[in-house]
């Protein structure tokens, strides 16, 4: 930081670089506060210096944004508490187009994303919204080329990749749209595929794995995107087990929840191309249907009214079966369910 003629410093009687320092060490939680006290502050919170100040010093840290559904969409932000182990709700954000059905989640980098959506008296839309965490504001993103609602996403290399769903025509679905943050712009590209019926994608080793549904007998089988060359390939379809269950992927292995009998917590093993079983959780402290998110190598399972369970992958061992987890009862007296979770870490 240079400091310039009639320049106002972050800390009255401290150099910019010392002061930044000494900003970045104050806890999340008490960001908005910072944000109050000036313009610069506002700013500085803001900017790319601030979050690779934190990082560098290791003083980052991961909120997890819940997204459930009431009379409308909202995202309780949940925020870890070293000290007791447990979560707390930190706030509670009402994205501005609540009352939609079908809307699509994602994050990147420090910023959410909301898309489409369709309620009982409009179509689909194209309409996105973001919400950028490091401001705590809503903005309008550059809308999809293709309005859609109930639609598959993901979120690769600092790109959004949206496919599938309801749309206003019965072409249009079969696109991919393709949203880029730098230039908030989005590309539509036909679809690579020769079986467009995807139900979900998987991020995983800088590609996109796709899970699809054939028409003809209903089964699953899955394949693999490249974006780099924007081409499309068969895989073992013994990944696509994972169409219904919630995923995660930790250091780049995938790991998923199967709901259907019981919950149990799975790994894709990538050399013997199967899932195996790491252990079972019991549905009373997990309380399906559940969402996973993943902050470092602890795996955190998400269940009705915002109960967690947390997976260590790394000591987690099995009792009779079962995993050994920590576990924290419901956050909420209402009993929502998750949609959708994800991580910011600023």
């Amino acid at each position: 930081m240079e400091s310039a003629p009639g320049h106002t410093p972050l800390i009255h009687g401290l150099p910019d670089e010392i002061a930044l320092i000494c900003l970045a060490r104050v806890p999340r939680r008490y960001h908005n506060v910072l944000r109050r006290v000036s313009k610069r502050w506002r700013s500085l919170l803001c900017s790319e210096e601030w979050h690779l100040c934190r990082k560098r010093n290791n003083l980052d840290e991961s909120w997890v944004y819940v997204i459930c559904r009431e009379a409308g969409i909202k995202c309780y932000v949940l925020a870890p508490d070293p000290s007791s182990r447990c979560f707390r709700i930190m706030h509670i954000i009402e994205p501005p187009c609540s009352g939609r059905k079908g809307v699509t989640i994602e994050a990147l980098d420090k910023r959410l994303f909301l898309l489409g959506g369709c309620s009982y008296v409009h179509d689909a839309t194209d309409e996105v919204y973001c919400y950028d965490a490091s401001s705590n504001r809503w903005s309008a993103a550059a809308p999809m080329p293709t309005a859609r609602c109930y639609f598959v996403s993901a979120s690769l290399n600092e790109k959004l990749y949206i496919t599938g769903g309801y749309g206003l025509t019965d072409k249009s679905p079969n696109s991919w749209d393709i949203y880029d943050p730098a230039t908030d712009s989005w590309c539509a590209h036909k679809n690579p595929m020769l079986t467009p019926d995807i139900v979900k994608f998987v991020a995983l080793d800088e590609e996109l794995v796709t899970i699809h549904r054939a028409a003809w007998n209903r089964m699953y089988f899955a394949g693999i995107y490249d974006p780099l060359d924007r081409t499309w390939r068969g895989t073992e379809n013994e990944i696509a087990l994972c169409c219904s269950s919630p995923t995660v992927v930790v250091d780049g292995t995938l790991y998923m929840l199967e709901q259907s009998m019981g919950t149990k917590l799975m790994r894709w093993q990538k050399d013997t191309k199967e899932w195996a079983t790491l252990g079972r959780l019991s549905d009373k402290v997990t309380r399906p249907p559940c969402a996973l998110v993943a902050i470092g190598r602890k795996i955190h399972v998400i269940g009705r009214g915002l109960s967690i369970v947390t997976v260590d992958v790394d000591t987690a061992a099995r009792v009779d079966g079962f995993l050994v987890t920590t576990s924290v009862g419901p956050l909420v007296e209402e009993d929502l369910t998750p949609e959708r979770c994800t991580v910011i870490t600023i």
